[in-house]
């Protein structure tokens, strides 16, 4: 399975040989510059947004791949019952999260701590994972919305 590491100022995630070939994608490498906050999530699936783009999602067994939403990528790698690290990256990264299962809760926690000391740029303001940026209006105006009166409820 995945694994997060920390190798000089970037952070990798390295991926086994099997994982690399059903993604068709090397290890994910971004510096650790880019690295904005750091959580724990128990539950695997709270960790997936977006839909799946490229690699593999059974269902109950594995979800492992690049997802796409409205606020850009994700690279997740993720099973069931394991509990995902989540870190989340500035725009200059190629992915605006990258969430890893781990195999246990102590290295879970063990990575989060590790990150948060390694990253220079951690916003350390909320334990949550911030939501996603909501596509904003096209005219920004709201014609053709109806306007309800008091009696219409």
């Amino acid at each position: 399975m995945a694994r997060i590491l920390v190798k000089g100022d970037d952070l990798v995630v390295r991926l086994s040989w099997w994982e690399k070939a059903a993604v068709h994608h090397r290890d994910v490498r971004v510096p650790l510059a880019a690295v904005r906050r750091v959580t724990l999530e128990g539950d695997w699936w709270r960790a997936l947004r977006g839909l799946p783009e490229r690699g593999v999602c059974v269902p109950g067994a594995v979800c492992l791949g690049r997802r796409g939403h409205q606020g850009g990528k994700d690279f997740v790698a993720v099973r069931p019952g394991r509990p995902v690290v989540c870190v989340e990256l500035g725009p200059s990264a190629p992915f605006r999260l990258l969430a890893v299962a781990a195999r246990g809760e102590e290295e879970a926690r063990a990575t989060v701590g590790k990150l948060d000391r390694s990253a220079p740029s951690i916003d350390t303001s909320t334990p949550w994972r911030q939501p996603l940026p909501v596509p904003e209006e096209s005219d920004g105006s709201s014609a053709g919305t109806p306007v309800l009166e008091q009696g219409d409820r």
